[in-house]
């Protein structure tokens, strides 16, 4: 453990929850309280008790892997990064397992991406990784999915997964399997509101902004709201459960399509012109943006690029974009470029969801979230990161009004209102305006009588 490093109560407490688990478990912690230094406290730990050989560490992008080197050089770990070109990695990895089953290495560290792990050439050295050895599962609900599950290694018998929201989206048998695996949640649960107090993550205001459908997106949605509509109602007689779709509408794709198109709306941009105008000094801001359009060859990168327009070209504001397609080391010069100032935004897709660390980001303006919760606490997380100079996060939220509806589709959109809308508010209540941001959702809540949330 370093010496300057004192763990908090909260990580202390789940250190002791995974032993008395007997090794497995999966930490359920807000983003950004700390789950790596947790986890890498734990590896400390096993190496005192039994003398752990191996740790393991799997994630799911490769910008994860280098952040993970960086955490693990705290603790005087050189880990193997094994990812991208075999020929990089392969060689030193079998070296190394060699001498450390031979008594010549005392420990190793591995550094890995979920679609290394599933290749043949990690397959193949799994089996000589030896009895004491720790496999760590970053942002582990994506280890989920069948192909990867499949993947972990049996023989590896310490177990730790790490995630925020490590249940799975649609996807009960997925999540089911994770726990499996990795073992259940452990207790205490450390939720956004203890993070908030214990000082973990910074306080907030959160601004709730209302933005109309066009025509032609109110009829576009009108039409999906019944699709949905009428998987809901043939999945409830035949009394299937998310995953028994057959023959019939499935009901994921057109969640996700609803999503793009609330996503996607055409009516953000002229919120964004509007809230921008008068905000054109502000520095370190994050824009979100959708990953998808409704339209049939439209670029699923239209919103970004038209942000990044009126932004950069029409308002003067520094800005750059960054996608899944920005290479690493250019990565690295934009977040040294927004921390600095030089640059004041970043406009960005998907790639900043998970595990990405900027905490230098003051605010945030969320074009677009899916209906995924974990897309929204990911991005939480990530703005309420502390700071040196940074006391408070500000969050624009840009909520797309649904259009008027006839009777029977009212019902369908309450029941996919209400989650969403359940979100938004615990959002609202935990923020330091909280009773100025519950108004602005009261509107939403009257039009589709959900007052009770």
């Amino acid at each position: 453990m370093p010496q300057y490093l004192q763990l908090r109560q909260y990580q202390r407490q789940a250190i002791e929850s995974w032993f008395t688990n007997n090794g497995r478990g999966t930490l359920k912690m807000a983003t950004g309280s700390g789950k790596t230094i947790t986890a890498l406290a734990i590896a400390c730990e096993l190496y005192k008790q039994i003398n752990l050989q191996v740790l393991l560490v799997v994630c799911p992008f490769r910008h994860l892997v280098t952040q993970w080197a960086r955490e693990c050089e705290k603790f005087n770990l050189q880990p193997i990064l094994a990812f991208e070109d075999l020929r990089t990695w392969q060689s030193q990895l079998s070296t190394q397992l060699y001498n450390v089953r031979s008594g010549s290495q005392s420990f190793l560290t591995i550094v890995t991406t979920n679609s290394t792990l599933i290749g043949d050439g990690f397959q193949s050295q799994l089996k000589y990784f030896p009895e004491k050895t720790l496999i760590i599962g970053d942002e582990a609900h994506n280890l989920g999915a069948p192909k990867l599950e499949e993947s972990l290694p049996r023989r590896v018998g310490l177990r730790l997964a790490l995630s925020a929201t490590p249940e799975r989206y649609f996807d009960d048998g997925g999540t089911q399997s994770l726990f499996n695996y990795f073992g259940a949640v452990l207790q205490p649960e450390f939720t956004l509101k203890d993070a908030i107090s214990q000082g973990a993550l910074v306080h907030y205001l959160y601004h709730p902004i209302l933005v109309e459908l066009t025509e032609a997106e109110s009829i576009a949605y009108l039409k999906l709201t019944k699709r949905i509509g009428r998987a809901l109602l043939y999945r409830e007689r035949e009394n299937l459960n998310l995953g028994d779709f057959e023959g019939n509408e499935d009901l994921k794709p057109l969640l996700m399509q609803r999503a793009r198109l609330i996503g996607a709306a055409e009516n953000k941009l002229k919120a964004l012109r509007e809230l921008m105008t008068t905000r054109r000094e502000t520095t370190h801001t994050l824009f979100y943006c959708s990953d998808g359009a409704q339209e049939e060859g439209r670029s699923s990168l239209h919103q970004l690029k038209a942000v990044a327009k009126i932004l950069g070209g029409e308002l003067g504001y520094r800005v750059s974009t960054y996608t899944a397609k920005t290479p690493l080391q250019e990565r690295e010069t934009l977040r040294c470029q927004f921390e600095s100032g030089e640059l004041q935004g970043l406009v960005a897709i998907r790639c900043l969801d998970e595990g990405v660390d900027i905490p230098a980001i003051q605010t945030a303006v969320i074009l677009a979230s899916s209906g995924n919760p974990r897309q929204f606490i990911q991005r939480r997380g990530r703005v309420l990161r502390p700071h040196p100079g940074k006391e408070r996060a500000t969050i624009f939220d840009m909520i797309v009004l649904p259009p008027e509806l006839d009777r029977n589709t009212l019902e369908v959109e309450r029941n996919l209102l209400r989650k969403e809308l359940r979100r938004f508010v615990e959002f609202a209540d935990l923020a330091d305006n909280a009773g100025e941001a519950r108004m602005k959702l009261l509107a939403l809540q009257k039009r589709y009588d959900l007052l009770d949330i």
